[in-house]
């Protein structure tokens, strides 16, 4: 029985310096796996490019693929057309809702926008997931099952770390998370739960690697662009670097409103700006791009603020540090 090392890379600070870890201790049979979830930015592509060529480990890519499910939703909708589907919930599906979804559900081969096809709608803080369906069942689906089947252990590397919040403080550096019925384990391991921030990038320093350069221009996470999690501050920097970035979203906007049952398919939730019903939570007046308008106001989101909104983009706004 062998037993794999594999570690979730993302291309972010954490993910990074457990990669850099992992190599300090000669970490035997070590495999390096980036989910690729279809929204993130080009930087943290050629990052991770960058930090295979740096380290001279191979790093896999594997994405998602919902084109099963995205056959299943079809049938949903020629079910609904049929009056064989029972609805549920707030909202009914209609024939004439569900002759226009047909005509979108389509795979478009990009995995975030596959997904909110699936779901008819995104993913929120409060139902995230994004990051269950786009890399952790990846993961276990398309790397850990095959060598657990096969009667190996594996030990999943995850860079987590207590400070970033929510449950993560109930953690412990080591869990059993799956034993199949051959006997092999699937075990968590959290080898920088008490890091900090910093502690990452000293690791980068370290070994003489770069960080991601998305955070030197006012990302918090590099996870996505933009990712749900986003606050006030880094989305009205992506607004100012990436516009290009949000276009995209705003497209993902419209088209998602096509498949959901609510004819609205807004990134962020609506409710944040305000709205209270399906009929007056269009993404024109509550979607990516109200959004933008709302990072450009002061506190309480109700006067624009023209410091914030004319202030030429700067060469670094890394709020970890990091400009020289």
């Amino acid at each position: 029985m062998t037993e794999h090392n594999i570690i979730s890379y993302s291309g972010g600070k954490d993910s990074t310096a457990m990669l850099l870890l992992a190599l300090e201790r000669e970490t035997p049979n070590l495999q390096v796996v980036f989910a690729d979830t279809g929204n993130e930015h080009p930087s943290t592509y050629e990052y991770v490019r960058y930090v295979e060529q740096a380290t001279g480990v191979p790093i896999r890519w594997i994405r998602a693929d919902f084109t099963q499910q995205i056959e299943g939703r079809r049938q949903m909708m020629r079910n609904v057309i049929a009056g064989t589907h029972k609805n549920q919930g707030r909202y009914e599906w209609t024939p004439a809702i569900a002759h226009r979804a047909l005509e979108i559900l389509r795979p478009t081969g990009n995995p975030f926008l596959d997904m909110c096809l699936v779901h008819g709608r995104f993913p929120s803080t409060k139902v995230a997931f994004c990051s269950k369906e786009l890399k952790r069942d990846q993961l276990t689906k398309q790397v850990h099952l095959p060598l657990l089947d096969a009667g190996d252990d594996v030990q999943s590397w995850q860079s987590v770390r207590s400070d970033e919040g929510g449950k993560r403080h109930l953690l412990t550096a080591t869990e059993l998370s799956m034993t199949r019925p051959n006997g092999a384990e699937l075990w968590s391991f959290r080898p920088i739960l008490a890091w900090k921030a910093e502690d990452c990038f000293k690791m980068h320093r370290k070994h003489g690697l770069k960080a991601n350069p998305l955070y030197a221009q006012g990302m918090k996470r590099v996870g996505c662009m933009p990712c749900i999690n986003a606050g006030k501050d880094e989305l009205l920097e992506i607004s100012k670097r990436f516009p290009e970035e949000l276009k995209r979203i705003a497209e993902w906007e419209r088209i998602v409103s096509l498949v959901s049952k609510t004819n609205v398919g807004t990134f962020f939730p609506a409710s944040d700006l305000g709205a209270t019903s399906a009929a007056d939570a269009g993404t024109l007046t509550h979607g990516i791009n109200a959004r933008v308008e709302w990072a450009k106001t002061s506190r309480g989101g109700r006067q624009y603020d023209m410091l914030r909104v004319d202030s030429p983009v700067e060469l670094c706004t890394s709020i970890y540090g990091l400009c020289e």
